[in-house]
């Protein structure tokens, strides 16, 4: 595939996803491979194509949320950004458990886009900000005799919570095994532990419930 990001464009408005096909192809290390308008298109041209992005609109036939599931299922290599219009927590909160390793609201800037689309393919996870405030809260709320969050981060070892520090501020696993001297396939396993002792699904929950917690400390 050579040293370009490979991405598929599928969305339903064929002006915005020309739009969007143009703003990437103006970055040097991105190549527009292929471009849809349906679930179908989605599945198809990713399995063709292997593509390292698919960007995916939740809205278009056949539901951007069933595609997704189907991508992360048989073609895991793919990342999955969700570029939408719906500011809708559930359909946030199951495009993040279908596999969706970013979730963008239209309107963001180009530049914005593309440094967003780079992060992910480096190994990063991206909410937009107004939603990840709304996630965070939901995520923070404390159910009837579970535990609260602050108690399950005491449970972290220095290591852990360093590590999760560096997520928080947005570093790939590579990132973090650079900084902290330690191979990626080290970081990996340190996050499989952290997301299981936060009880948390993925490296977007971690990174915001530390995220909440900072806020909580700095307050008191």
């Amino acid at each position: 595939m050579g040293d370009k990001i490979h991405v598929v464009i599928i969305d339903d408005h064929p002006l915005f996803r020309d739009g969007v096909a143009q703003t990437l192809a103006t970055a040097p290390d991105i190549e527009i491979v292929g471009q849809g308008a349906s679930a179908d298109d989605a599945v198809r041209l990713t399995r063709d194509l292997l593509p390292d992005i698919l960007l995916l609109d939740i809205t278009i036939p056949g539901g951007g949320l069933s595609a997704a599931q189907t991508v992360a299922t048989a073609c895991p290599v793919t990342k999955i950004v969700m570029l939408t219009a719906s500011e809708d927590e559930d359909n946030l909160t199951s495009a993040l458990r279908a596999g969706a390793k970013a979730y963008i609201l239209k309107g963001v800037s180009a530049r914005e886009l593309v440094s967003i689309i780079r992060g992910v393919f480096a190994g990063e996870v991206y909410v937009t900000p107004s939603l990840a405030t709304s996630l965070l809260m939901e995520m923070t709320a404390t159910p009837s005799g579970a535990r609260p969050p602050l108690s399950l981060l005491d449970e972290l070892t220095e290591r852990e919570r360093q590590i999760l520090e560096l997520v928080a501020s947005g570093a790939s696993n590579k990132e973090i095994g650079q900084k902290l001297y330690l191979s990626e396939k080290t970081v990996k396993h340190y996050m499989t532990n952290i997301l299981q002792k936060l009880q948390v699904r993925n490296r977007v929950e971690a990174a915001l419930m530390a995220q909440r917690t900072s806020q909580l400390q700095q307050k008191a």
